[in-house]
Order: C-alpha cells, then sequence, then structure tokens
C-alpha cells in the first residue's frame, strides 16, 4: 500500500521546549510494509516515509502504536494520525481522497494486529528522486521534438501549452488531466474538437488559436464548460458559424473570434451576460443579431466586417394572416415563459423556440415576422470601440425584427420623427 501527499511530522514535544513547527509539508511517498526489528528479530508492519530530502525513508510502527485518527477533512486529501511512540503526529494532505481512505484503513488494520495476509502490503525500499518531487503545475511545449510519445503528462497539471507541434488531433491523454484550468492547443493543424473536452470539469480557458477548425460543437456548449469557461480563443480558423447552444457558455468573460470566415454570430449572443470583450475582427458579418443590443462590454472590436449600409424602410416580410395556429402556440410558450422539451413537444419545435426573435414591444415571433435592420453606435453596448472601418466609424447595421404589422408601422413612425437611418 503507497500514497503520494504532502506530509508533515509533527513532534508533541516541541511546545515543550519552546519550539513551534514550522507548518509546512513536503511531497512524499508513504508506504506500509514488513520490516524486521533487529532487536527482536521479528517481522512488523511499518510505515514509511521517504521525501526528497530522505529517499531512504523513515518508519513507525504501526501494531498497538497508533493512539488516534483525524479524519474530519478526508474527503478533501486531508487526514492526521497520531502516533504513540515516538509522539509525533503525521499530518496528511494534498492526497487523493479515495486512496487516502484506503491507506487509513490500511493503517487501522495493522494497528489492530489484523492477518497480514489481509493487509495490501508494499516493500520497504528507497523510492525514486521523481516519486516525491512537487506535482507539476504547469507545462509548455513549443516544439514537435519535446512532445511526448511514449510517456504520459504529469497527471497534477493545471496548465498545458503545447503549440507548432502539427497535431491534426487533440491528444485523448490531454483529456484525462482532470485539475487542467487553462489549455493552449495554439498554432497546429487541428481540425475538429473531440466533445469530451467537455469532461475537463475544471477548464477555465481554452485557446485553439491559428488552427483549421471548421466548427464548434453544440456538446461542447452543453457540457461542463458551460460552468468553468471564462476565456475562449478561437482567432484564426475557419469557422463560418456557431451554434445557436453556443450562448449557453454563460461563464465566458472574453470570447476571440478575429480571422474566421463567420457570416453571424450567435443568435442569443446577448445571453452571454458576463461577456466583458469580444473581438470578431475580419470575418464576413454584414449585419449584428438583435440580442447584440444587450450585451454590457468593456472591449470591442469588429474592424474589417463588410457590414452592409442599412435603411429601415428596406424590409423582408414572413407574415400571413391570420397567423398559422402552430405560431401562435409557438409565440404563447415563448411569452408566457412555458417550460418546454424533446419530451414535452417535437423537437423541431423546440428548436424553432430556441431562436426565437424579440419584437420591439416585447413579445416573441418565431417563424412569421417582419425583418429590417437599424444602424446602432456601439458604444451603446461597449466602453471601448475599436473603429468598424477605415472612416473612423462606430456604427453598425443591427437586425430588428417585429411580430406584427403594427409594430412595424410604429418604429418606422419613430424613425421618421427622430431622423433615425
Amino acid at each position: 500500500m503507497k500514497l503520494q501527499c504532502d506530509v508533515e511530522v509533527v513532534s508533541r514535544m516541541l511546545p515543550t521546549f519552546g519550539v513551534k513547527n514550522r507548518g509546512k509539508g513536503a511531497r512524499a511517498v508513504l508506504s506500509i510494509g514488513k520490516h524486521l526489528d533487529k532487536t527482536t528479530q521479528r517481522s512488523n508492519i511499518y510505515m514509511m516515509i521517504c521525501t526528497a530530502k530522505d529517499r531512504a525513508g523513515s518508519k513507525y510502527k504501526l501494531k498497538d502504536n497508533i493512539e488516534k485518527f483525524f479524519t474530519w477533512f478526508v474527503e478533501e486529501g486531508k487526514a492526521t494520525v497520531r502516533l504513540k511512540e515516538p509522539a509525533v503526529d503525521i499530518c496528511l494532505s494534498k492526497a487523493d481522497a479515495n486512496s487516502l481512505k484506503n491507506f487509513l484503513s490500511a493503517a487501522r488494520l495493522a494497528d489492530r494486529g489484523s492477518d497480514t495476509s489481509s493487509l495490501p502490503l508494499s516493500t520497504l525500499t528507497p523510492v525514486r528522486a521523481r516519486d516525491v518531487e512537487k506535482p507539476k503545475k504547469k507545462l509548455t511545449i513549443v516544439s514537435k521534438k519535446d512532445y511526448p510519445l511514449t510517456s504520459n503528462f504529469p497527471y497534477s497539471l493545471e496548465q498545458l501549452q503545447v503549440s507548432y507541434c502539427k497535431l491534426s488531433r487533440v491528444d485523448m491523454r490531454m483529456l484525462s488531466l482532470k485539475a487542467l484550468r487553462k489549455l493552449d492547443l495554439s498554432n497546429n493543424h487541428i481540425k475538429k474538437l473531440p466533445a469530451t473536452i467537455g469532461d475537463l470539469s475544471c477548464l477555465a480557458e481554452l485557446v485553439l488559436h491559428n488552427n483549421h477548425l471548421e466548427s464548434f460543437s453544440e456538446a461542447l456548449c452543453l457540457s461542463t464548460l458551460q460552468r468553468t469557461l471564462q476565456y475562449l480563443d478561437l482567432s484564426q480558423n475557419r469557422l463560418q458559424g456557431l451554434p445557436s447552444q453556443f450562448c449557453q457558455l454563460r461563464e465566458l468573460v472574453n470570447l476571440k473570434l478575429d480571422d474566421n470566415k463567420l457570416i453571424w454570430l450567435p443568435f442569443h449572443i446577448g445571453r452571454l451576460s458576463k461577456l466583458r470583450f469580444l473581438s470578431a475582427a475580419h470575418n464576413q458579418l454584414a449585419l449584428l443579431p438583435n440580442d447584440f443590443r444587450k450585451l454590457s462590454l468593456e472591449n470591442l472590436d469588429l474592424f474589417g466586417n463588410p457590414f452592409t449600409q442599412p435603411n429601415p424602410l428596406d424590409h423582408t416580410i414572413h407574415l400571413t394572416f391570420p397567423l398559422p395556429l402552430q405560431e401562435i402556440a409557438s409565440r404563447a410558450v415563448a411569452n408566457l415563459r412555458i417550460p418546454y422539451g424533446p419530451h414535452l413537444i417535437p423537437a423541431h419545435l423546440c428548436r424553432d423556440l430556441e431562436v426565437a426573435k424579440d419584437c420591439d414591444c416585447g413579445n416573441v415571433c418565431v417563424n412569421f415576422f417582419i425583418k429590417t435592420a437599424v444602424s446602432m453606435n456601439l458604444h451603446q453596448v461597449s466602453h471601448t470601440v475599436v473603429l468598424v472601418d477605415d472612416m473612423g466609424g462606430t456604427d453598425a447595421p443591427v437586425q430588428h425584427h417585429f411580430c406584427s404589422l403594427s409594430c412595424y408601422s410604429e418604429f418606422l413612425d419613430n424613425c421618421l420623427q427622430r431622423g433615425i437611418r
């Protein structure tokens, strides 16, 4: 039985001599196994603690020698074993919770003198230097020759950068790094992202700058990334659009979409209420979605997009009189906020409701509406705005939808009265 964790051996005699404990643990490997006692010439069960400074290890007898176990924080990977002789407390921390529980169970059995055949014993031998190194938190690889082909990535990694390695796909070994908070795969040849990236439950930053991505999957938008992802860099790829579910990534603070082939932004982008930095320069955006008006940004960059010159009088009508029953029912579901899902209504109706449009009157339209575009000064949604074009402009066209002719007429009247384009 072995356990890797941080260990601090605290003598309970220190306060007697007026000495304070330093209060800092060292990385160690703990083993439980048999050892021949030279004085009695009998084998007993010992706990051996090996550290970087003492790789040969210090041994502590276990049978009838444990005074108490302190396990209040075992779920956090912490515990303390109090020995009778010597009078020390062995403080364990930063351990895997399940491994720690198993180790303490073995120590209890050894203390009680249980049959050794029932104990998962290890050989008490000195450890290798790499076994007692501090867990590696950060790893940067920027050359193909440095990329590990046979060995695994350190399990403890919180930040991993693998760039300029010509990767055509995401290495599945990366997806087992459960502590990973930042994954940087920029400057590779990755064409598709596996849905299992969404299983990285701590991932806050994902950098995919300068790859060959053509899509961002719906599965990723519906994964645990909804609760963790704050920074996403998809710049310099081949994206033409993002799924409507993209706006489920509601923890996003910084989003980079520059230098793609985007012809539209997510329909409900206004749902990204925590978004503060958005850059989508050098794409193929002609219009911004109606929901764009709901954003509250600190910095916005939409330079180099072929925005159209809007005219509220230019419109597209998708209306019939009277409205079809399905449209009336869909509007009622959206306006009254009635819960729905594929277990209640057909999946295609769910998809329609996910892209329902907001009318200026506050009601919703689904498949039947009037559509036009209006110029909006981007300072209305962002404190700092990078110029939209070489002419120094900060205006961009925003789509508007209207649920009826009367709403559209009222909008035109207001435009004429205020002289708005």
